[in-house]
């Protein structure tokens, strides 16, 4: 099979580029926009505020690159997604090296493109949180560990070391866990006890731990020192402990008191749409290795690696253990299962590999396609109707399509189809459903608004609104007054944004006012049914005003 070409790297890294046409969503993301923002104006990166109040959740990386980040591009969608962006591609680089060393060049490229185009890539590069840049950091210490394993040359250790430690500073402790994971599995797999009782791995801790001081110190400064703090309702919090343990382990061992109910099933079955389209090649590659496994009485040859296959496996299980799980937990190990089918890809098509699963596999992998298409296809007549422009461009991309799927001179048609059906899908979902759908977000409408007319932090309000509006803070480019019942310090020439029950309190409170912006509201990140049809989201949305007091 001839190498997949790098036109196709560049292709998916301006698809990924363009999404910054599109705002930034609520609720996670815009807050993580807004506290950047905060940060760059404050210039303090060693502590965390949101709206000027003590912020203990995430650790400070992605504040850190998205602030700098502003600082040269401003607080703009660009300025706060370049980071993620770059970390995406960067990811998709050490995804290469590393499956090019555990196999061979072309599989390195098929790892790195199946990375690339899975659907949580788009997402990631899209509704940007810390998981973008932490699954770089971490599937960038498995390859330099590798290396550094294999060579020990001192520049592997110390690549190794720090990606751990900005791994731990984007997300916590599961930077650590997961190569832990990745190569203790090997090892033990492999017979390798020398590798795991090496003394030098006394110098990597006192390396990570190095690294991690800035963190430190800030969470140290920001909490410990002052426990008279109140933090989620009680005092005495200890910020290097809530970092370390509470927020990563607490969640296994019940200290951390989050919980959604979520079982060990929850993140393998959201990967069917987050893995997608890869997932369904994912999944029998995944059984193929352990099945090898088996019949070869849990040894390895010498050319068998065990680190993507038992990285995976314990990193899931690790995740599935959590009382509150979130569907992006798992994209930290997303790296792992596109070497895993890659590798897969490679048995079919370089070395005629389980031939009568390529067949069902490459027929499957059509339907998928054409299922995909038919999605985009009710976006734009049902969901978003796009008129007969959107209409055409659906049709030719569908030719596209049809094109990779059907020729049959093309060798690896089940790779580049697959790869060309996700691609211009998200064409379609970046650039008209999740462009339009931001149309419906208040907090980016209004705050766009306040922008444009400059209007004064001290005369602007909100008062009785029903949505997170996060995304308000970051797009008016200061923190806004939020006011629910009861106490309203509104005056003359003042703006207050709110809905039909605020609108009918300050009527019953007297106030005269002028409707200067007006619209529909939605939570976005929470799409429903009715909200789906144009002809029923009436019944999803509710009436917003942007008024000002006369």
């Amino acid at each position: 099979m001839p190498k997949v070409p790098a036109w196709v790297f560049v292709l998916l890294a301006i698809l990924l580029f363009s999404a910054v046409r599109v705002d930034i969503m609520d609720i996670d993301a815009a807050q993580y926009s807004e506290i950047s923002r905060e940060m760059m104006h404050s210039g303090d990166y060693l502590h965390i505020y949101d709206r000027g109040a003590n912020y203990l959740d995430k650790p400070p990386f992605l504040f850190w690159v998205s602030s700098l980040s502003m600082k040269f591009f401003g607080a703009t969608n660009f300025g706060y997604r370049l980071p993620s962006i770059l970390f995406a591609l960067w990811a998709m680089f050490a995804t290469y090296k590393l499956a090019k060393k555990l196999y061979d060049e072309n599989t390195g490229r098929m790892a790195a493109l199946i990375l690339g185009c899975c659907q949580g890539m788009f997402l990631m590069t899209n509704d940007v949180r810390c998981d973008t840049i932490l699954m770089s950091w971490v599937i960038t210490a498995v390859w330099m560990i590798k290396e550094a394993t294999d060579q020990r040359k001192w520049y592997y250790v110390l690549g190794g070391t720090l990606s751990i430690a900005c791994g731990m500073m984007t997300k916590g402790p599961i930077a650590l866990m997961v190569p832990l994971f990745c190569f203790g599995s090997e090892w033990v797999i492999k017979r390798q006890w020398k590798n795991i009782f090496n003394p030098r791995h006394i110098i990597d801790i006192v390396l990570i731990g190095l690294f991690l001081i800035p963190m430190c110190i800030g969470l140290y400064q920001q909490y410990d020192i002052h426990p008279e703090k109140w933090i989620d309702g009680k005092q005495g919090t200890s910020g290097l402990r809530f970092f370390f343990w509470t927020q990563s382990f607490g969640r296994i061992t019940g200290e951390n008191t989050w919980e959604n109910g979520a079982d060990i099933s929850f993140l393998l079955v959201n990967m069917l749409w987050s893995f997608l389209p890869w997932i369904f090649l994912f999944l029998p590659a995944l059984f193929v290795n352990v099945r090898e496994l088996i019949l070869q009485k849990f040894r390895l040859r010498p050319d068998q690696e065990f680190i993507t296959t038992g990285g995976f496996i314990l990193a899931y299980l690790a995740l599935g253990m959590s009382h509150y799980q979130l569907p992006h937990y798992i994209f930290v190990a997303f790296p792992l299962a596109a070497i895993m089918t890659a590798k897969l890809l490679r048995d079919f098509l370089a070395l005629g590999k389980y031939q009568k699963l390529y067949k069902v596999m490459r027929t499957f992998m059509f339907v998928v396609g054409a299922l995909l298409w038919v999605g985009v296809l009710l976006i734009l007549t049902v969901t978003f109707p796009a008129g007969w422009i959107g209409i055409a461009a659906w049709v030719i991309s569908v030719g596209i399509w049809l094109y990779i799927a059907l020729k049959k001179q093309l060798q690896g048609k089940i790779l580049y189809a697959t790869t060309a059906s996700i691609m211009l899908v998200n064409i379609f979902l970046t650039h008209h459903f999740y462009y339009t759908l931001l149309h419906y977000q208040v907090g980016t409408v209004v705050g766009n608004y306040i922008q444009e007319h400059d209007i004064p932090q001290d005369k602007i309000m909100t008062y009785r609104v029903h949505d997170p509006l996060n995304s308000l803070h970051f797009y008016a480019g200061r923190v806004i007054r939020i006011f629910e019942n009861g106490y309203l310090p509104a005056q003359s020439g003042d703006y207050i944004l709110t809905q039909d029950d605020g609108l009918k309190d300050l009527q019953q409170r007297g106030y005269q006012y002028s409707v200067a912006l007006e619209g529909q509201l939605f939570k976005v990140s929470e799409l429903t049914p009715d909200f789906l049809g144009k002809s029923s989201r009436h019944k999803a949305t509710s009436a917003y005003y942007l008024v000002k007091i006369n």
